[in-house]
């Protein structure tokens, strides 16, 4: 997944409710796509609004559809605001089978 850049508009509001860090928690696997957003940061303001416009900019840019065969899997992507990096990390759930236990066959009369 391509990290897209971060809008300024975006930017200067975070920074000016000191949120240092935006991470964008997309997940599919079940034919749809679904985002998470988390702020961190030291904050004492309502940021829903911020949420809002942040959730509408990552569908328009990101189009995470959510396609699959029931197995969860996603993709992060997290915007460091004061290091000033962005980094992505793609994540899967897969199935783990146990050992094969066998015993005779009881047909109840």
């Amino acid at each position: 997944m391509k990290i897209e850049p971060l809008p300024k508009k975006i930017y200067k509001k975070a920074k000016a409710l000191n949120i240092t860090e935006i991470v964008l928690q997309f997940e599919g696997g079940s034919d749809e796509g679904y985002l998470h957003i988390e702020l961190d940061g030291p904050r004492s303001f309502d940021v829903s609004e911020l949420k809002k416009e942040i959730e509408d900019w990552a569908w328009s840019v990101y189009q995470y559809g959510g396609a699959g065969e029931g197995h969860s899997y996603g993709d992060n992507i997290t915007y460091n605001l004061e290091e000033k990096t962005a980094a992505h990390q793609a994540w899967h759930m897969e199935a783990q089978w146990t050992e094969e236990t066998e015993r005779k066959l009881v047909v109840k009369l």
